[in-house]
């Protein structure tokens, strides 16, 4: 196997236009798609000395990448939910705010709740671990971390019609599974 051997001073003229195009695909947003090549060629540099040689530069650099879009995608999911939106309303009887008045207080839990949801996250976590270990991996990133399906069919290697069948057997396995242990 051939030893490889990078040359930083040439990633732009060979690969910044190909790396462009492999996140364009997967972001569709140019400017996200810059900043992530970018961000790959930093941490190309900071990592250099990790290069075994075992992979093409090219290689090495778009796994890199993959770490980039896949850690976008991870904050981008993470910061879902975390605006808060609030509604005045007044009317002939009254006026006030309708988030604070609809949405349940999380202080207002008691005992029963907290032990309801441990009981059940303790279910759901025995029932994943007698899923086969693909299965368990993909339910996991798409329904508890919420991962984009490209990212998963990236991440796994598989396709997105591939991911829905296995995601379908895993969430009907899920179900017989929590239906058998927690209801």
């Amino acid at each position: 196997m051939p030893n490889h051997v990078i040359d930083p001073n040439q990633w732009i003229d060979r690969y910044s236009d190909y790396l462009y195009n492999y996140t364009i695909s997967r972001v569709n947003d140019s400017n996200i798609a810059q900043d992530l090549v970018q961000d790959t060629f930093f941490a190309g540099l900071k990592s250099m000395k990790n290069f075994k040689g075992e992979a093409s530069e090219r290689t090495w650099l778009i796994s890199i990448l993959k770490r980039k879009i896949i850690d976008y995608y991870r904050k981008i999911n993470s910061n879902k939910g975390k605006a808060e939106v609030r509604i005045n309303y007044s009317d002939s009887e009254s006026e006030g705010d309708w988030l604070e008045e609809r949405v349940a207080d999380p202080f207002d839990k008691t005992a029963e709740d907290t032990m309801q949801n441990t009981e059940l996250g303790d279910a759901i976590y025995n029932c994943l671990e007698k899923l086969p270990p693909k299965q368990a991996e993909v339910f996991k990133m798409k329904t508890i971390l919420g991962y984009e399906t490209e990212v998963i069919c990236n991440e796994l290697n598989i396709t997105a019609s591939n991911l829905w069948v296995i995601i379908h057997r895993a969430r009907t396995a899920m179900a017989d599974c929590l239906k058998e242990n927690w209801f």
